[in-house]
């Protein structure tokens, strides 16, 4: 017999996140449920509202009615805990008979399972093999350090469910790897979120909200006062546009209605790739060149042969030749040009693995700068850093170009 009641899982009025984190040990007080807050906070970076959290011990019936409420009001239900070998671990069951779906065993679960436990051959336990079973057409969330993966799963139309481990370290890992990126790219990161708190003492709460009432009614930011032993604290609580690093430079160069080019070694077309993302993008950029071998850098974009035998290929003197030379070519009013060394290989102790050179050059500005990201970064994330460091220097170039 259900416990629980049927629910309308049709309504199409649905909005943000809920945060569901379950285990026994959570409502006995075993243990310090830090999870709650910590995605709280992600959510709140990447612009997402979340207006419920809530705690679910180890039962089917009251977790299956919890999610089916979720799935009423939300667009996104983030689990955390119940994912173990272990009887008490029910969530991902729990999920998929909610919404009537089968679970299907997912063999590169099943290898990942015995690549951790040091022994292909071995054969798993049945309680080990549970853990490969999840509902029929999910995306697996990887996880790095434990042996139980989450899942991203949208069981019915504007509603998807992320799942975690509760141990906080597999979640955080597994949240920053992968499940941020699928929001964020999946466009449910709109608005940044950001608080504020301010500490006061020698006032009391109605005293100083008396102050401040004309804030207090404030819808964005908004504002709120609580008392505590000896101060009291205000709360500002800003929500604005989440807008990229690109979009900001493309709003910046169509303003001013003026144009750009890259020269990319290092970044092997990363700069354009962001700048070409952007709808209309073709009003300000105009095109670029990767000039990774050095016979480009001379033939293509005119960088004298003196000048990269005298102070190599990674250098301030070889990019800002670089800027000149695309700036030139395709007539732009703005270049930005790049050459690192994004690694493994390719270092030296003078010029090691990380070393990146940058230059822009606009209509009263030409700046060349370096950056040492390290050799201990891969190649992927120094040439990411690059990318970012770039766009972020070109914009403040622009508005300070007057």
């Amino acid at each position: 017999m259900k416990i629980f009641k049927e629910i309308n899982i049709n309504n199409k009025n649905k909005f943000g996140a809920e945060i569901l984190c379950i285990g026994s040990e959570i409502l006995l007080g075993n243990i310090v449920n830090t999870n709650s807050q910590w995605i709280a906070e992600k959510l709140a970076i990447l612009g997402i509202p979340h207006f419920r959290q809530t705690v679910i011990g180890d039962n089917s019936a009251r977790l299956k009615e919890a999610i089916l409420e979720a799935s009423n009001r939300s667009e996104i239900l983030i689990t955390t805990g119940g994912l173990g070998p272990t009887p008490d671990d029910i969530t991902t069951e729990v999920i998929a008979d909610t919404f009537k779906t089968p679970l299907e065993q997912r063999n590169d679960i099943l290898i990942d399972l015995k690549n951790k436990l040091k022994n292909k051959d071995i054969k798993l336990s049945p309680s080990q093999m549970k853990q490969s079973l999840v509902p029929k057409g999910s995306k697996i969330i990887k996880n790095y350090t434990g042996t139980a993966p989450g899942i991203i799963w949208s069981p019915k139309k504007n509603f998807t469910i992320l799942t975690f481990p509760g141990v906080p370290s597999e979640l955080k890992e597994m949240w920053i790897n992968e499940a941020e990126k699928w929001l964020i790219n999946n466009n449910f990161s709109k608005k940044i979120i950001s608080s504020k708190v301010l500490h006061f003492a020698g006032i009391s709460e109605s005293l100083l909200a008396d102050k401040i009432t004309h804030l207090l009614k404030a819808k964005n930011p908004t504002v709120a006062t609580y008392a505590s032993t000896g101060e009291v604290k205000i709360r500002i609580t800003a929500q604005g546009d989440n807008i990229t690093l690109e979009e900001l430079v493309f709003k910046l160069l169509l303003k001013r209605k003026e144009t750009i080019a890259v020269a990319e070694s290092c970044t092997g077309g990363g700069i354009g790739s962001k700048l070409t993302k952007i709808s209309g993008s073709s009003k300000i950029f105009h095109g670029g060149v990767i000039a990774y071998n050095n016979s480009i850098k001379q033939r293509i974009l005119g960088v004298p042969e003196e000048l990269i035998n005298t102070y190599g290929a990674v250098s301030k003197q070889v990019v800002e030749s670089m800027a000149e030379g695309v700036q030139k070519k395709f007539k732009v009013n703005w270049a930005i040009s790049v050459s690192g060394i994004a690694g493994p290989t390719g270092g030296s102790k003078l010029k090691p693995v990380g070393l990146v050179n940058f230059c822009i050059k606009g209509p009263k500005t030409l700046t060349t700068w370096e950056e040492r990201f390290g050799s201990n970064k891969t190649r992927e994330d120094i040439q990411k850093l690059s990318v970012l460091n770039a766009l972020d220097r070109l914009r403040l170039s622009i508005i300070m170009d007057k």
